[in-house]
């Protein structure tokens, strides 16, 4: 057996490799579809908005959350802020601060985003059938509790 072969049968095998594959070619599929709502609309934009708390987040604590610097994360908002998405609001426990906040598009975007991933959920049911992506479903919330808890 190849090299190649080999790291494709243990790929197939890790569940951390299907896991990351499914996530990946369900985000690129989501952007798709979003850019069509929303143009300009980019996969790096969805490393960034699961990281904006409701009340709005600093910048240098986007910046830690994501891993990146704070020019990355700067950029990623003010493509955001043209687009409507997304504003920045003094800090009212450090009036030098700045909190990054959703707009009120940048809500209804999120809305928006859950129903576009409902209707996707809905397709791969589809696929699956009902009982086995309750099952699937039913997995992943157990396996997220776990890796929550080893946090």
């Amino acid at each position: 057996m190849s090299f190649e072969e080999s790291l494709q049968d243990a790929k197939k095998g890790n569940l951390g490799q299907v896991l990351f594959r499914c996530s990946r070619l369900l985000n690129e599929q989501g952007v798709a579809r979003a850019q069509a709502l929303s143009p300009g609309f980019r996969i790096a934009h969805t490393s960034l908005l699961p990281h904006i708390d409701l009340g709005g987040t600093r910048m240098v604590e986007l910046a830690k959350r994501l891993g990146v610097s704070k020019q990355a994360v700067g950029q990623l908002v003010r493509e955001l802020e043209k687009m409507g998405m997304l504003e920045r609001h003094p800090d009212p426990s450090d009036g030098r601060a700045w909190l990054v906040c959703f707009s009120e598009k940048g809500r209804q975007g999120l809305l928006t985003g859950l129903d576009l991933l409902h209707r996707m959920q809905l397709e791969m049911e589809e696929a699956l059938g009902a009982p086995r992506m309750a099952r699937l479903l039913e997995d992943l919330h157990c396996l997220q509790t776990y890796l929550e808890a080893k946090v």
